[in-house]
Order: structure tokens, then sequence, then C-alpha cells
């Protein structure tokens, strides 16, 4: 299925009641907390291509080739650096993660959306808790959240490995059985449904260059519930309800 073929599929209307019984809120951060119009994540990339070129002395395509092999294979390039050359995870991140979010604009409305949702609101990401803190300040939205869950905290290990979400669980005293997952990849669900949370499916709003397809294709699964190319306009139901 192509993207644009994708993002046209009619998710079933939202059912607020579905949700009903929810007051643990786990959100996704890259790309689904924000657009890609903001240019963050393409950043992020181009900083990953960057230090593998200055690590291996590799060309920009063979690094992009490198770091696309490492996310097929590991779920993310740290993971296969860790695990193929001991690289230190401190030096990746800070390194990946020093970008300029003079694109991302605050999002006032995504915070009262938010802030208005009954109970706890946790992020989950495989990035690091700084970079986290960074995105959702310059949103204005850190306020409403209770906590950030890292790579750091999961050992290391990114979603959608089973034990980074109990990990999560775990370490937030979170019950999966009134708990709601938001994420912009399909696979990253899989988990979450099979504990029993709720799940919403972020796709973009217009095609993404700088995804691949399946990264933002409108998924029709069994362990995807919801999909929203409108996380604010999602959320104002549930909140009001």
């Amino acid at each position: 299925m192509n993207t644009q073929a994708a993002m046209s599929v009619a998710a079933p209307p939202l059912q607020v009641e579905a949700f009903a019984h929810v007051d643990h809120w786990v959100f996704d951060l890259d790309n689904t907390l924000y657009s890609h119009e903001s240019r963050v994540w393409p950043q992020v990339n181009q900083r990953i291509t960057l230090f593998l070129q200055e690590l291996f002395g590799l060309d920009g395509l063979s690094a992009q080739a490198l770091r696309g092999y490492y996310y097929h294979r590991y779920g993310t390039t740290l993971n296969g650096l860790m695990l193929e050359h001991d690289v230190k995870p401190d030096d990746f991140l800070d390194f990946a993660h020093d970008i300029d979010l003079s694109l991302l604009e605050p999002d006032p409305a995504l915070g009262a959306a938010i802030a208005a949702l009954r109970g706890r609101k946790l992020i989950l990401t495989n990035g690091s808790v700084g970079h986290a803190r960074n995105v959702a300040g310059k949103l204005g939205i850190l306020e409403h959240f209770e906590d950030v869950f890292d790579i750091v905290a999961a050992g290391f290990t990114p979603k959608p490995e089973r034990s980074t979400y109990e990990l999560f669980l775990a370490k937030h005293s979170v019950d999966p059985g009134r708990a709601a997952m938001f994420e912009d990849i399909e696979k990253n669900l899989i988990v979450p449904s099979a504990l029993g949370m709720k799940t919403v499916l972020i796709i973009p709003q217009t095609p993404d260059p700088f995804r691949e397809a399946w990264e933002q294709a409108a998924i029709e699964a069994g362990h995807v519930h919801h999909v929203t190319s409108n996380l604010t306009g999602f959320l104002t139901p549930l909140a009001r309800a």
C-alpha cells in the first residue's frame, strides 16, 4: 500500500465510550506529539548519519545505508552500535539530539486537550529524556506530563520489544487495562494491545518525504483500535467526556 493510499483509509468513527475506563494516557514523542512540518525528526536522522560518518569514516550514502540496516535489524541505530561496536550511549544520544527546534511552534490547543484528560499522562519514547523535555517544552505541553520514560530507562532496548513496555508499566505503576497508547508506528502498538491497552495510531496529515511509507501508513489491524491524523481533534472529545 503506498503512502497516499494508506492515508485515505477511513478509520471507524471515534466512540468516546471506548475510552471511558482510561485514566492512564501514554504518548510516544517523535512524529506523534508534533507534525513533520517542524522538521524535528529529519534533523535527528541527519545527526545520526553524521555520527556514523565520523565514527566509521564513511561517505553520506554509505552512512545512510548503515543507519537503515541498524534500524531494521535492531530497532534503533543506537542499539545496533552498542551491540556490534560497544558505542557509549550517552555520546550518541547527546550528538543525535543536538538539533534546531526553531521550526517547532507552541501548540496550546494540544496542551489544553492533554491537560483536560482525566488521569495521568506519560511519555514513552525511544529517544532520550533530554530530547523529550526539549521538544515537549518547546510545544508548551511538558507541564502536563507526569514523567518521561526514555531509552535509558528501558535499558537501551527499544520499542517494540515487550520488555520495554513491561519495564515502563512496572516503573510507573500503570495498569494496561486502564491505559491508552498513542503512537506513530503501527508495529509499536502490537504489544500495548496485547497487554490490554487501547491503541491509537497517529498518521501525518500529508505524506512525510523523510520517512518510509510503511512508517506512516494507516494500518487496519486488530492491534490498531483507532487511527487519526489529528491528535488534538481526537483528544478533545475524550477530554470533554
